[in-house]
């Protein structure tokens, strides 16, 4: 088997995710499986195009504080989803509701920087990281996955690439909640059985992000099927290009990183109450989390070893509106923030 080529019985399956995102022939791949394939990548390349368009930009500040208290600074770092692409007014994008939200229930103001970008990568953080860092982190949401598995990246460099810029930020005393890869075999344009190819890779860089999170001391929060169980009775969910969620769709999905994002601030939401806790084997829990949206797995305690907590919450209901746009005239200088 030549250098590069997985093992014999995952061949097949490599194949297929190469022809579905842009890769050339490959020697030994029945033609008619080939073909298959190959036309139903073109097809769903044709229908889903190439994103063109910037994200919204959320406004700076969330929410007020008291006077003299610093703003807790919020970053949101990633890929498109994290910036919010196909949304279409700033305060419809996950920064926006994350920040507002985390105003909201702790009475404070929140900065927020979103470093995300379009078509990023997981290697792509170690820029993002830089960015964020130049001044103290109080919480950073990373969302990630979807281009490597696109871009044919190996699963283990894409989490050690993750694992990497989760410890930076932890290292700086940040909480990091990782938002793990969405299953792709979600995405409506793709046919079968490219679309269950690609639910098989999503789903298994998935299980590795939350290896990686947990073992760099992040907390992990499967992202899943999270739109599709909804998608044909509500077709709002997704924008116009079927591939990246609506306003409503991000907001479902912040509605699952949130709690834990509190959480970590030290924030008890008693409308999300956890529904069961259990203490699983790491790679365990990441296998249930990649195939459960919403479940949480995070670092037991220091001396635990492989074991990680596993979470099921109820849905965060009852909040009320996340805090708008910080009052310009209100912000004052932030000369030593």
């Amino acid at each position: 088997m030549g250098a590069g080529f997985p093992r014999p019985g995952r061949r097949a399956r490599f194949v297929a995710v190469k022809a579905a995102y842009g890769g050339g022939a490959f020697g030994g791949l029945a033609g008619v499986t080939y073909a298959l394939l190959a036309t139903e990548a073109k097809l769903a390349r044709k229908t889903i195009g190439t994103p063109t368009a910037q994200a919204p930009r959320p406004a700076r500040s969330y929410g007020r504080g008291r006077r003299g208290e610093k703003p807790l600074h919020l970053v949101v770092m990633g890929d498109s989803a994290a910036a919010g692409l196909g949304c279409e007014r700033p305060d419809q994008t996950p920064g926006a509701l994350l920040a507002g939200g985390v105003a909201r229930d702790l009475g404070r103001r929140v900065d927020l920087d979103v470093v995300a970008v379009t078509g990023a990568r997981s290697a792509d953080l170690d820029v993002q990281v830089g960015r964020a860092v130049r001044r103290r982190v109080d919480a950073a949401v990373i969302i990630i996955g979807a281009n490597d598995v696109t871009h044919r990246v190996p699963i283990g460099a894409a989490a050690q690439d993750l694992a990497r810029a989760v410890r930076v930020l932890r290292a700086a005393d940040a909480v990091v909640v990782v938002g793990t890869c969405p299953d792709l075999g979600t995405v409506k344009p793709l046919m079968q059985p490219l679309r269950t190819i690609a639910a098989h890779w999503s789903r298994r860089l998935a299980a590795a992000q939350t290896v990686a999170a947990v073992g760099a001391n992040g907390i992990a929060v499967s992202l899943g099927d999270l739109l599709v169980r909804d998608f044909s009775e509500q077709p709002q969910l997704w924008s116009a290009d079927r591939f990246h969620p609506s306003a409503e769709g991000y907001r479902r999905m912040v509605d699952v990183l949130l709690p834990s994002v509190l959480e970590g601030l030290g924030v008890t939401i008693a409308v999300s109450v956890p529904i069961s806790d259990s203490v699983q084997d790491v790679e365990l829990a990441a296998r249930v989390a990649s195939r459960e949206p919403g479940v949480e797995v995070d670092p037991l305690r220091a001396g635990a070893g492989r074991l990680a907590r596993l979470r099921r919450r109820l849905p965060l209901v009852g909040r009320g509106a996340p805090e708008g746009p910080t009052d310009p005239a209100e912000l004052g200088s932030e000369t030593g923030q």
